[in-house]
C-alpha cells in the first residue's frame, strides 16, 4: 500500500520543486492533481517532452514517485463536442502517465445528474474508445463517484464499474464525500471489497443533518452539493469504523493500493495540515 499526497494546496509551487516539498513533508509518493502548467481542469494538458523529463529528475533526487495521476474531463457530458475534446485530452494526459514510469489513473465519472441517462451514454461511448487504450498501455483506472456527477451514489458505481468489466478498472472511496455517496460506508466498502483500491482521505460534515439542513442555502431547494476536505477529525466522518473496515478488507495488505490524504480546506497552514494528515493516517494504519 502506498500513501500519497495530493498537492492541490501546493498548485502555485512551481513543478519542479513540488517533489522536493513532498519529501519535506513525509510523503514518498505523490498523487497528481490538476495543474495548470500540467494538467488543467478540463482542458488538454499543458506539458511537453522536455517538461516531463524535467519533472522525472526532480522527482529522483527528491526521492519521490507518482502514485496516480488525477485528471478531470468532460467525457460523460451532454455535449458530444466537448465529449470528443475530453477523449482527445484523456489519450494524452494516458501518454504523460506512462512518461512519469506511473501506471495508475484516478478520475470522476463527471457528467450531469440532471441528465443521467444520456450522460450514462456518453460515459460508455468515451469508454469504447479509451479501454483499449488504457489496456494498450497497461494503465490502471480508478474511478469515484462524486457530487454533481451523474452517479452519485457508492453502490451504484460500484455496480457501474463491475459493468465495465475490466480488471484494470476498480473503486476509489473518497471519504469527504461519504455523506453524498448514501451514508452507507462500510456497506460500500464492502460491497466493493477487493475492487477497493483507492481512498481519498480527508474528514467532512453530514449536511443533511438538522431536519435535511446542517447549512442553510438559498435560494430554498438548491441543488448545491455542499461538502469539504478537512483534516481529519474536523468532521463527522467515523474514522474508527472506517480503518477498521479497512483493515478487514486486508486493504493494507495489497501492493495495489493507494491512500491518498487530499485535504484542500486549509491553504493558509498547508504544511501543517498535510504533516498532520500524514502522521495521523500512520497511526490509524499502524493500528491494523
Amino acid at each position: 500500500m502506498k500513501i500519497a499526497l495530493d498537492p492541490y494546496m501546493f498548485r502555485t509551487t512551481p513543478l519542479l520543486e513540488l517533489p522536493g516539498l513532498v519529501a519535506d513533508l513525509g510523503y514518498e509518493y505523490i498523487e497528481l492533481s490538476p495543474r495548470e502548467d500540467f494538467t488543467p481542469f478540463f482542458l488538454h494538458p499543458r506539458a511537453d517532452d522536455a517538461t516531463v523529463k524535467a519533472f522525472k529528475k526532480a522527482l529522483d533526487a527528491a526521492g519521490v514517485k507518482i502514485a496516480s495521476h488525477l485528471p478531470l474531463y468532460r467525457w460523460s457530458g451532454p455535449d458530444e463536442d466537448e465529449r470528443q475534446a475530453a477523449v482527445r485530452y484523456w489519450k494524452r494526459a494516458i501518454q504523460l502517465t506512462v512518461d512519469l514510469d506511473c501506471r495508475v489513473m484516478n478520475s470522476e465519472f463527471n457528467g450531469r445528474p440532471e441528465q443521467a441517462s444520456r450522460s450514462e451514454g456518453m460515459f460508455w461511448k468515451s469508454m469504447a474508445e479509451l479501454l483499449p487504450v488504457f489496456e494498450r498501455e497497461g494503465v490502471e483506472l480508478r474511478l469515484e463517484p462524486h457530487p454533481d456527477d451523474f452517479i452519485e451514489d457508492g453502490l451504484v458505481a460500484v455496480d457501474m464499474i463491475r459493468g465495465i468489466n475490466s480488471p484494470l478498472v476498480s473503486f476509489l472511496y473518497c471519504a469527504p464525500h461519504t455523506f453524498h455517496m448514501g451514508g452507507n460506508m462500510v456497506e460500500i466498502m464492502q460491497y466493493a471489497g477487493q475492487l477497493l483500491t483507492q481512498l481519498h482521505l480527508a474528514d467532512s460534515f453530514d449536511h443533511r443533518a438538522s431536519s435535511g439542513l446542517r447549512y442553510i442555502v438559498n435560494p430554498p431547494g438548491s441543488t448545491a452539493r455542499i461538502h469539504q476536505h478537512l483534516d481529519i477529525g474536523q468532521g463527522e466522518v467515523d474514522w474508527d469504523t472506517f480503518f477498521t473496515t479497512l483493515g478487514k478488507l486486508g486493504f493494507g495488505d495489497r501492493d495495489d493500493t493507494i491512500m491518498t490524504s487530499c485535504v484542500f480546506a486549509w491553504e493558509d497552514r498547508a504544511r501543517g495540515s498535510s504533516t498532520y494528515m500524514r502522521e495521523t493516517i500512520d497511526q490509524y494504519v499502524s493500528a491494523w
